[in-house]
């Protein structure tokens, strides 16, 4: 008890923010007079420091080094200065730009201020957006700006007490995400800070960046969407309180699609997220008000976004032949629309989509005489693709600009399926329809997930041992004739923790653990022949499978099965 004590009041001296400080010190005295619950919060806030990578940093804001504060975030920023000064020379000029973005969550301002204070400090130049914005319009900012690094502070889809900080790199990079091992280097010199007093922070000498950044962004969003095709489509967008709906209409509005209705509940930037349980479109109720709308002005379709708006989901009516009411798309199913549709459109370049996607958009390459590459997952592997024209992850990410945005942009997606799904009801059809002709074409793909929450970390662990060490014979009643294990770099991808099977019958199931929550994740899909175009047919053989193999996996996991 005394070590974390001590731990305590070395922290509390150093914070330099009076919020976090009075927070501790109340956690601190409770502990030292005994209470079991403080003392077990204080060991958990001191646990380690919030731990930087690939994703930058993310947690929930509190005092101490295992939550989100101002003492972990100006850390984090001297070390991205340190990571910078000592491995990379400036794009342009004698010093080196930084870019700051900022969302509406709890303390994203505050963060973004502290990292700006410790570039100027570092002899950088700090250039601040104007206003909270999507992450997306930093993506766009990083490239268009000629800029080292990006910082956004935000924690996209995660519940309302969390927040993070992600970081892009400019230069040869081209304003991804980091990968290995320039994460690794960042932490070192992140660890590498003897204290948040030892980090000089300028009090100005930061640039507020104008709104020519976000009018070029929207310019570039609006033009995915090509001139002079039909515009007729009612839709309703959401936000969920996040950061997006402004950027979102202005682009569709630039893009000629005026027939917008937005859900006004969520229209608001709000940190409370209040009207949803999880500010994530993929969760069960999130779009339940979008939906409700949808129905009152009769709607074409819904669209929605994360808080962040580097996601974006799909709502279409149900076809008529399965009764009514909306249906959300699956986001193999957005990604599949969208690179066939960029494809018939005469894009040039790479298809790609991570290991977990679905393998229809290789199939829809090929038909196109069009490269295709996988990846591994996220969107700091896809952005890298050489020569690519368009990239998604079925987590509802999809880049389609990446001449503009290296990232995952639920803005500039939004605007592309509103073309796709004008051109579609002008020639009298259905998103379904669409969807109809690529099974017809290329076999019905189906995809489903299976995800296993745990409190304890090291069941996943023991998960993925047993899987290597008894991988199934069989899924869905089809021989397993291929095990890859890619943490060995089996498959002709970087090692990574996770397994993959393929079977006789063309299913696939990956298993990996989630990068960001205590989970097993599972991508499951199966593919059935269509057979003289009777999709339904192919529909129903798919539901069948995809329930066997769930079912295989679930056993073969040993494991509680969340969703």
């Amino acid at each position: 008890m005394t070590d974390v004590l001590d731990q305590a009041r070395a922290w509390l001296a150093d914070d330099p923010d009076p919020a976090t400080r009075d927070e501790l010190q109340a956690v601190l005295d409770d502990a030292a007079g005994g209470d079991d619950a403080a003392l077990a919060d204080l060991a958990d806030r001191f646990a380690g420091i919030l731990q930087f990578g690939t994703a930058g940093l993310r947690g929930a804001i509190g005092a101490g080094p295992n939550r989100m504060n101002r003492a972990v975030v100006i850390r984090a920023a001297a070390g991205l200065a340190a990571y910078l000064r000592d491995t990379r020379p400036p794009a342009n000029g004698s010093r080196h730009r930084v870019v700051v973005g900022f969302d509406a969550r709890h303390r994203s301002y505050d963060f973004a201020i502290d990292t700006a204070a410790v570039m100027t400090a570092a002899g950088f130049e700090a250039l601040v957006m104007p206003r909270t914005l999507p992450t997306p319009v930093l993506a766009f900012s990083v490239r268009h700006l000629a800029a080292d690094a990006g910082v956004m502070v935000t924690a996209s889809h995660n519940p309302p007490q969390d927040n993070g900080y992600k970081v892009y790199l400019g230069g040869h990079d081209g304003g991804s995400q980091l990968v290995d091992p320039a994460d690794a280097e960042i932490a070192a010199r992140i660890d590498a800070v003897e204290s948040v007093a030892s980090v000089t922070r300028a009090e100005d000498g930061w640039t507020e960046i104008d709104e020519e950044v976000v009018t070029a962004y929207l310019t570039a969003a609006a033009a995915v969407a090509a001139q002079g095709g039909p515009r007729d489509l009612r839709i309703v967008h959401t936000s969920l309180h996040g950061v997006g709906g402004v950027t979102v209409g202005e682009a569709l509005i630039r893009a000629r699609f005026f027939d917008v209705h937005t859900v006004a509940e969520q229209a608001e930037p709000d940190p409370d997220f209040p009207t949803v349980a999880f500010p994530n479109p993929e969760e069960a109720g999130a779009i339940d008000l979008a939906l409700a709308l949808a129905r009152r002005v009769g709607a074409d379709i819904v669209i929605a976004n994360d808080p962040d708006a580097d996601r974006c989901a799909v709502a279409l009516p149900v076809r008529p032949a399965d009764g009514s009411g909306w249906r959300m798309l699956h986001g193999d199913q957005v990604g599949a629309l969208l690179g066939s549709h960029l494809a018939q459109r005469g894009a040039s370049g790479v298809l790609a989509n991570s290991i977990v996607s679905s393998r229809l958009l290789g199939r829809i390459a090929a038909a196109h005489g069009l490269a295709h590459e996988e990846t591994l997952t996220g969107f700091k592997w896809i952005s890298r693709v050489p020569g690519l024209a368009y990239g998604y992850e079925e987590a509802l990410g999809y880049c389609v600009d990446p001449e503009s945005v290296r990232d995952k942009d639920g803005i500039s997606a939004a605007v592309l399926v509103a073309e796709l799904a004008a051109l579609t009801k002008a020639a009298g059809r259905t998103l379904w329809d669409v969807l109809d002709d690529l099974a017809v074409a290329h076999g019905l793909h189906a995809t489903d997930q299976l995800s296993v929450r745990v409190d304890d970390l090291s069941l996943i662990g023991t998960a993925m041992a047993r899987l290597r060490s008894a991988p199934p014979s069989s899924l869905g009643g089809s021989v397993v004739e291929v095990a890859d294990d890619l943490l060995a770099g089996d498959g002709g991808l970087p090692p990574t923790d996770g397994l993959r099977y393929l079977t006789a019958d063309a299913t696939r199931v990956v298993v990996r653990p989630s990068g960001t929550e205590p989970k097993l994740k599972c991508y499951l899909e199966v593919v059935v022949p269509v057979d003289g175009a009777d999709v339904a047919a192919a529909r129903v053989l798919a539901t069948q499978r995809l329930a066997a193999v769930r079912a295989d996996v679930a056993a073969a996991l040993g494991l509680q099965a969340a969703s």
